[in-house]
């Protein structure tokens, strides 16, 4: 029986995506995993194919659903939090730059069920060496085991409740962004809930592995901020 649905949007970086399925596939609870292939390269469309009956996930090409240019993570949300309703599931969102460890799904769901009152709940992010990393080095050094915070999640692996997944619906998201970790963590607090993130959960993150043009942040900061900017790229 599963006990989560977890998604994971892919565009293309096929091998952190491999290793974020099978880091999935070896969880100590049972999860029913969906990958959403948002227009891939033919190569990477045909590794998610060739990989999905031995690693065990459920593949979406979403070239099959629409013909809206990637990126399409507002379809995604809307689609799977139907999913997790019609399952009676929360909804556990693992980015395919993430690598969770057995026992982290285990983590997030104990806690969430020990909290009558959260809305979403994230896996604090570290680089191979354990340290913590982008997106959450406004967490670097706080010693607390739990956090419980105004400030916005991310849904690099972060756990959204039943409770709010039937109190906020996702066909209300705007159509003018690209990502909704920021407004959907004020939606959450908007609706009442409590938002936490988890410090002694840490998951591995090799930063916009999902996304490999944004490494341009770092090594060609000028081209980066021209795509965003001139063509309205990672609207947030």
């Amino acid at each position: 029986m599963a006990h989560a649905l977890v998604i994971t949007p892919v565009k293309n970086s096929i091998e952190t995506t491999l290793d974020t399925a099978r880091a999935i596939a070896q969880s100590d609870l049972s999860v029913k995993h969906i990958i959403f292939n948002d227009f891939s390269t033919e190569e990477t469309k045909r590794e998610l194919e060739n990989n999905k009956a031995e690693i065990g996930y459920e593949l979406i090409h979403l070239e099959d659903l629409t013909d809206h240019p990637s990126p399409n993570y507002k379809m995604v949300l809307q689609y799977s939090q139907k999913k997790a309703l019609e399952m009676n599931l929360p909804l556990l969102v693992i980015e395919s730059d993430v690598v969770i460890k057995s026992n982290t799904i285990s983590q997030l769901l104990n806690h969430q069920k020990s909290h009558a009152h959260s809305g979403l709940t994230g896996a604090v992010t570290v680089d191979e060496k354990g340290a913590v990393n982008f997106p959450y080095l406004k967490f670097k050094g706080r010693k607390e085991s739990e956090i419980n915070t105004k400030r916005s999640l991310s849904f690099c692996c972060t756990l959204f409740s039943l409770d709010f997944l039937k109190a906020y619906d996702f066909m209300g998201l705007d159509d003018a962004k690209d990502w909704y970790d920021t407004f959907i963590s004020t939606q959450s607090l908007a609706c009442g809930f409590e938002n936490f993130v988890l410090m002694e959960a840490p998951v591995w993150h090799r930063p916009h592995g999902s996304r490999p043009w944004k490494q341009l942040k770092y090594k060609n900061p000028l081209k980066y901020y021209f795509l965003k900017f001139w063509k309205g790229w990672d609207k947030i």
